[in-house]
C-alpha cells in the first residue's frame, strides 16, 4: 500500500507540531474540512442514530460536533492530536455537557477500552495521515485503532478527498470485517463501514 500523494503538499499532517502553531496562527477561527454537517446530514442520520456514543477524530476546530448536538446527539468526543485545538474547544464548549475533548493521536488511542463507540467519524484525519512520511504505517495503526474501539456493528464514517481506489486497500482489511458503502458528494468521497 502506498502514500496517496494525489492530495499532499509539503506540510507533515501527522505531526502535532504543524497543527499547534495552524491553530495558534488561526487565533480560535472555526474551520470544518471538506463539508459541513448540514451537507453531511442525510448520511449522518442514516448511519448514526443520536443515541450513538460517537468518537470524532481530528475534530480540529471544526462545528461539526457542535451542529450534530444540536441535532439531537447526545455523547461526542473529540479528539485531535493538537493540544493546541483541544485546549481551545474545551473553553468553548465548557457548557455544553454532550462534547468532550481530549488531546490523542489516532494511531494510538488505548486509552479507550475496547468496544468504547458506536461511532467513529473521521472528516480528513486518514487523508492527513496518508500525506506523511509512514503512510502506510499510520493509516494501518490508525485504522487497527478504529477497528477495535468500535462496538460490533458500528459505523466508522470516512469523508474524504482521497481516491476510493487509494483507500479501499487500507480499508477492505478481512481483520476488520466492515461492509463498506461508496457514497460520492460533490467533490467529496463519503465511505462508511
Amino acid at each position: 500500500m502506498f502514500r496517496d500523494v494525489s492530495s499532499c503538499n509539503t506540510y507533515n499532517y501527522g505531526d502535532a507540531l504543524y497543527w499547534d502553531s495552524r491553530y495558534i496562527q488561526e487565533a480560535g477561527g472555526a474551520f470544518d474540512w471538506y463539508q459541513r454537517y448540514s451537507s453531511l446530514r442525510p448520511f449522518v442520520r442514516r448511519y448514526v442514530p443520536t443515541s450513538s456514543r460517537v468518537l470524532m477524530v481530528g475534530c480540529g476546530n471544526a462545528l461539526m460536533s457542535e451542529d450534530m448536538v444540536k441535532d439531537g446527539y447526545e455523547d461526542i468526543m473529540n479528539i485531535d492530536i493538537s493540544s493546541v485545538a483541544i485546549e481551545m474547544m474545551r473553553r468553548k464548549y465548557e457548557f455544553v455537557p454532550q462534547l468532550k475533548y481530549m488531546q490523542m493521536d489516532v494511531r494510538d488511542m488505548s486509552f479507550f477500552p475496547d468496544e468504547s463507540f458506536d461511532s467513529v467519524m473521521d472528516k480528513g484525519t486518514l487523508d492527513s495521515l496518508m500525506c506523511g512520511t509512514d503512510a502506510p504505517i499510520s493509516a494501518s495503526r490508525m485504522l487497527g485503532e478504529v477497528s477495535r474501539l468500535l462496538k460490533p456493528g458500528g459505523t466508522y464514517m470516512l469523508i474524504t478527498y482521497g481516491d476510493p481506489s487509494a483507500r479501499m486497500p487500507h480499508l477492505n482489511r478481512p481483520t476488520y470485517g466492515w461492509n463498506i458503502f461508496l457514497y460520492n458528494l460533490q467533490d467529496v468521497t463519503c465511505l462508511g463501514s
